[in-house]
This record gives structure tokens, sequence and C-alpha cells, in this order.
């Protein structure tokens, strides 16, 4: 039975979101998850929300074959709840793993688009879709000047320091084929917070992926609070700079 449930499984996308108190999102997010990409199959990787986030979701889980729901026992970090989503998908045989944000600044109109930039049409495949806020026809809305030039100096920090190509290196929102993610060490990765969406791409780099970039509209969350610190800000700087010296001295 496991084998045909991974053969089923080899032509599917395996969408994940990580959670920790989005209650308010999360019921919204599932049914706009299904109307955009009805065939998919969506994990919830969350941890230990006090808000009864996981409960819900175990509770749609019975009503819903496609919903999946992975407990962890406390908040253990974004990079690893991302890790949790992509081994899960790996192990099952999923074709590619979708990961997006659980509060809506990830607008799932934005997944087909996502989905056939894998493999466009008169194009070469990709390994990583990557929704872009900084190629053309991307943006970002209800963010102060202040934060904007920030993430901006932080793509061109990331780009330059860890030699990757995407102009949206901090962004959350990418389709990856799992069969690329295989090839990665994930005991390898230092990031638990902010700082893995620029890691995971220098390790995919240095794995032979191949990026694209599709355009979407980053909206900032509307209900819900924000996770991200000040003291996890600077500490994702910091593994970025330690890994620029990595490259340069191995190079």
């Amino acid at each position: 039975m496991p084998d045909q449930e991974n053969s089923s499984r080899q032509h599917k996308t395996l969408v994940t979101v990580a959670t920790y108190n989005e209650i308010e999102n999360l019921p919204s997010l599932v049914d706009a998850i299904f109307e955009q990409l009805p065939e998919a199959d969506l994990l919830v990787i969350d941890d230990n929300s006090p808000d009864g986030t996981g409960q819900w979701c175990d509770a749609r889980a019975t009503e819903d074959p496609r919903v999946h729901c992975l407990h962890r026992e406390g908040k253990l970090g974004l990079g690893t709840a991302t890790i949790a989503g992509m081994r899960w998908g790996i192990e099952r045989g999923y074709r590619y793993v979708l990961n997006m944000d659980a509060d809506f600044s990830h607008h799932p109109r934005y997944l087909p688009a996502m989905v056939a930039g894998m493999n466009p049409e008169g194009g070469p495949a990709v390994d990583v879709m990557i929704g872009s806020r900084y190629v053309p026809g991307g943006g970002v809305e209800g963010w102060p000047l202040k934060r904007r030039l920030m993430s901006r100096a932080v793509n061109l920090y990331a780009r330059c320091l860890l030699g990757i190509s995407p102009k949206d290196c901090s962004g959350a929102y990418r389709c990856h084929r799992t069969e690329t993610l295989a090839r990665l060490d994930f005991d390898a990765v230092r990031s638990r917070g902010y700082s893995f969406q620029e890691e995971i791409l220098w390790h995919l780099k240095r794995a032979g992926a191949r990026f694209g970039e599709t355009p979407i509209i980053f909206t900032d969350r509307q209900r819900g609070a924000s996770k991200i610190n000040l003291r996890e800000a600077f500490g994702a700087l910091g593994i970025i700079f330690l890994l620029g010296l990595r490259r340069v001295f191995r190079r």
C-alpha cells in the first residue's frame, strides 16, 4: 500500500504551511489554496499553537484527505518547520513541495503560476520557482518606506555574499522540485529562523539547482501578529555573513 500511495503522489504538489497561532487565518487560507490547486495536498506544520490551530487542522483532516497536520512540541523556528515539510514531501514521493506563509501575505492566487513555472512552455525547466517581489510585475503592499529599503538591502547583501542570482532571496513563497531537495544535506543547514530562506538557496545552488522567479504582490498581514524580532533579524545577517566567508575561502 505505501508504494501505491507514493506512486499516486509522484505527479502531485504538496503545499506546506508552517503555523504558530494562525487560527484567524488558516481556515480561509485552506479553502483558498484548494480553490486554486484542487488536486494538491496540504501539510500544516504546527508548533503547538496555544490558540487551537493544530486542533482545527486535525478536525479538517478528518473531513478532507488532502489535509495533513504535523505536530511539533513547541516553537522550534521557521527554518526547521520548512525542512520538516520538505522531508515529509520527499519521503512520500511528491513531485513538488511548495511552501508559503499562513497569513495571506503570500496569496493563493499565485499558486497556479508558480507550479506552471516549474516547466514553462517554450522555456527551460527549473528546480525552484520563487514568488518574487522584485521582478517586473511584483511588489509589496502595506510596508512603510523604511521596511522596503531594509528588505532591498538584505537581498542585495545576500546576493553579494552568497553569490546567488534570484532578486528575491528572502521571500518564503517557493515551489521546489522534490528530486532536487532530496540531494540536500538538511543537517548542514545552520539557520533556524529568517536567514533560512537565503541559506537554503545557497545550498540549492551548490546542488546545481536552476532558479526561476514569477511576480507576486506581497501584502503585509492583516490579522495575527508578526513573529520576527530584532534579535532574529540581526542573527540572520550574521549567519549570511558567515556563509559568505565560507564561500570565499572555499573558492
